[in-house]
């Protein structure tokens, strides 16, 4: 394919679905102690980070470096790629996109970066939006253009059991203010201008997850819609809620599931066992 398309492990795309889609994932890493763990499935897990968590054993992430990246890059060009689009998370998260954008310098054939400002599966659904543009012709400016017009459309969503983790991983920005209340409230948070924002502040947890759900289905509103629930250590919540918004938002999804699946691992390491997220992404 004249245009690859490449994206990070928290973009939280299935792995059968990237195969699919010929999308290539790059892993972040995962520091537990003195151990690296490349994110996946034969490195760091999501149980593996929890635990950790658990037993308030360190826990730290890390970007891939500009020549892991490069690496890749020339891999797909070597395959026959002519022009290749780079999809990540937030740059004010992760310095992903910024190894990304210094790969490209060096790289043989022309890379475009894309900084989709948000986390977990919007980034993926973006990575998803630009392969269905480049399936359908379009160029490496025109797949660019579908990730950002999709992230910036997409609602990021989530409930955390604390605000202990983010604050240890300094990923808490805008909703720092919160912790001063931190044990009076069950927080629900934003991904805001590429940040974790505070949302709302509800007194316990059941009220938050129906209010949770509240907000998605007013985020889809009456347009066609993908929509994504994640968890970390907290399947069944994860499942109820994704059944409730199938039923909700019939309509919206016009037979296409409601993802659901476990946080990949360098995210779960920010926010904790008992984190809920959803992710509702408008359809062109």
């Amino acid at each position: 394919m004249p245009v690859a398309i490449v994206t990070d492990s928290t973009a939280s795309l299935p792995p059968e679905v990237a195969a699919e889609r010929g999308i290539v994932v790059v892993p972040l890493q995962v520091v537990i102690g003195a151990t690296v763990y490349d994110e996946g499935a034969d490195g760091a897990t999501p149980e593996l980070v929890a635990t950790a968590l658990r037993e308030w054993k360190p826990v730290s992430t890390s970007r891939p470096s500009p020549a892991a990246l490069l690496e890749v890059y020339e891999e797909a060009a070597a395959a026959g790629a002519t022009e290749i689009l780079s999809v990540h998370l937030s740059g004010e998260m992760s310095g992903t996109f910024e190894s990304a954008q210094l790969a490209a310098r060096d790289a043989s054939v022309r890379v475009v970066a894309v900084d989709t400002r948000q986390v977990g599966i919007a980034t993926g659904f973006a990575a998803l939006a630009a392969a269905d543009t480049v399936a359908a012709g379009g160029t490496v400016d025109d797949a660019a253009e579908a990730a950002r017009r999709r992230s910036g459309a997409s609602s990021s969503l989530f409930y955390v059991d604390t605000l202990e983790y983010l604050r240890r991983g300094g990923r808490i920005g805008a909703a720092a203010a919160l912790l001063g209340g931190a044990l009076a409230v069950k927080p629900l948070l934003q991904i805001q201008d590429g940040r974790v924002a505070s949302l709302e502040r509800v007194r316990t947890a059941g009220r938050a997850l129906a209010r949770l759900e509240e907000l998605a289905v007013q985020a889809a509103g009456h347009g066609p819609v993908d929509v994504g629930v994640a968890h970390l250590a907290s399947p069944e919540r994860a499942v109820d809620l994704a059944g409730r918004l199938a039923e909700r938002l019939e309509a919206n999804l016009d037979g296409r599931e409601v993802w659901c699946g476990e946080l990949g691992a360098v995210l779960g390491a920010h926010v904790g066992p008992g984190m809920l997220a959803v992710c509702v992404a408008p359809r062109d």
